[in-house]
């Protein structure tokens, strides 16, 4: 299963952090506000309390009553919501609303104009918030103490709660929504720096740059640092690797050489094995020459650049002082501009291969054509000879490119040029193929297009 990309997983993450904050903020918010309404609402009965403590008479009779009710119509309406009660001189006064029913007061030790507040239950099975005060009455209303209490039903508090709560959520969601935006943008522009490196990256594998540089943020510098002092590391083994390689070449053409003299004297002394001497001989330098080959295009790094036109045109200059060069006609069609991505030599070595092959069979012109093509550089080497059966081309290139695979006979001047140019095309990420041409032959060379260095 494909993993989430770094931006989905902050995003994802960003939107749960941001809904989790909003949704428990909103909590607190509808605490905060429950809180408030339940203060005013006890501060709302402390004040009905006091007007039913004020309301207070004494009848002729001594009878202590109500004279003055509380003007909130809920006192009177049956079961309204809000509700009071006075106990005192052994008898119970309560609000009409309470209608049958009377506020359970705990039994209670207060002392004179001191305030208790319960959660009892209520008519028909309601919640009530209750404050009770015990006082003593003045002398006019003969000094006695009573127990007075006032309550409201919690069913209203919590109503006021939830149209709290309802008239929050979309100002809520709103908020998680413009957060969890904002959250996306921050983690886009955070973010931004990574495709600068990844774009780098890519210039680095396409040849367009060498270093990835420390104009980058400062955490991404480190990172950046090691990664050139990486590509700085591989440079030097590189070039390392090319001297060995020359090295070498060097080493084994000397005591080719000299084994090739022997082979020249034992012929001329009449002796057969020289001329089977000579051949090996010859074979084993075809085969170094190609392995050297491979090997150097294998280690030539991505910045390389190598103009066409220029190399062409120094190749052609070449071959027409040759032999079968000054007598041919020779056509360039190639634009300025075109650049591969390989070192000069390399691509001398497999253009002048093709270009030579062309010159020795053609029978009066060789054309030359280049063009890009998306990504890569066409470059086309077309003789009017007479050219090979469309059959037999798979089997020469397979030979030429095999070579090393046929013997000792096989490598040494046959198909090696062609073996040449195709291995440094692989090795480049191109291609090389022969089709036929009317009349002739046309090798067909295709190499990764590069731009200039920055």
């Amino acid at each position: 299963m494909r993993r989430l990309s770094l931006r989905a997983r902050l995003v994802i993450a960003g939107t749960v952090a941001v809904s989790l904050a909003i949704g428990a903020a909103s909590l607190g918010l509808s605490a905060l506000f429950s809180a408030h309404v339940e203060r005013r609402a006890l501060a709302e009965l402390s004040v009905q309390l006091d007007q039913v403590l004020a309301g207070m008479a004494r009848g002729a009779d001594g009878t202590l009553f109500l004279a003055t009710r509380p003007a909130d119509p809920r006192f009177e309406r049956p079961y309204g919501g809000l509700y009071w009660q006075i106990a005192v001189a052994g008898r119970l006064l309560r609000a009409r609303a309470l209608w049958d029913s009377e506020i359970p007061l705990p039994p209670d030790d207060l002392r004179d104009g001191a305030e208790h507040v319960h959660e009892l239950p209520g008519p028909g099975g309601t919640a009530l918030l209750v404050i009770e005060r015990s006082v003593t009455l003045p002398e006019r209303l003969g000094a006695v103490p009573l127990r007075a209490a006032v309550a409201m039903d919690r069913a209203e508090l919590s109503a006021a709660q939830a149209e709290f709560l309802r008239d929050l959520a979309p100002y809520s969601a709103l908020l998680a929504a413009i957060l969890a935006l904002a959250g996306w943008a921050q983690i886009a522009v955070g973010l931004r720096p990574l495709a600068a490196i990844r774009d780098r990256v890519a210039a680095l594998r396409r040849g367009q740059a060498r270093r990835l540089g420390d104009d980058l943020p400062a955490e991404l510098v480190p990172l950046a640092a090691e990664v050139d002092a990486l590509l700085a590391a591989r440079e030097s083994e590189l070039a390392r690797a090319r001297s060995r390689a020359g090295d070498l070449a060097h080493g084994l053409k000397t005591p080719l050489q000299a084994l090739l003299g022997e082979a020249g004297r034992l012929s001329t002394a009449g002796r057969p094995e020289g001329a089977e001497i000579a051949a090996i001989a010859e074979a084993m330098r075809a085969h170094v020459t190609r392995e050297l080959a491979r090997t150097r295009v294998a280690m030539q790094g991505r910045a390389a650049r190598a103009e066409v036109a220029g190399l062409v045109a120094g190749l052609v200059r070449v071959i027409r002082r040759t032999e079968a060069g000054a007598a041919r006609r020779w056509q360039e069609a190639v634009p300025a501009g075109l650049i591969v991505a390989a070192e000069p030599g390399d691509l001398s070595e497999a253009l002048g291969a093709l270009i030579e092959n062309a010159a020795r069979h053609a029978r009066g012109a060789v054309r030359i054509v280049a063009a890009r093509e998306g990504a890569q550089i066409r470059i086309s080497v077309i003789d009017d000879g007479p050219g090979i059966p469309p059959e037999q081309i798979e089997a020469l290139m397979q030979r030429g490119t095999r070579a090393d695979m046929q013997g000792p006979k096989a490598g040494a001047g046959q198909g090696l040029g062609l073996a040449i140019a195709h291995d440094i095309a692989e090795a480049l990420d191109g291609s090389l193929s022969l089709h036929p041409a009317a009349p002739g032959l046309e090798a067909r060379l295709r190499l990764p297009a590069a731009e200039p260095l920055n």
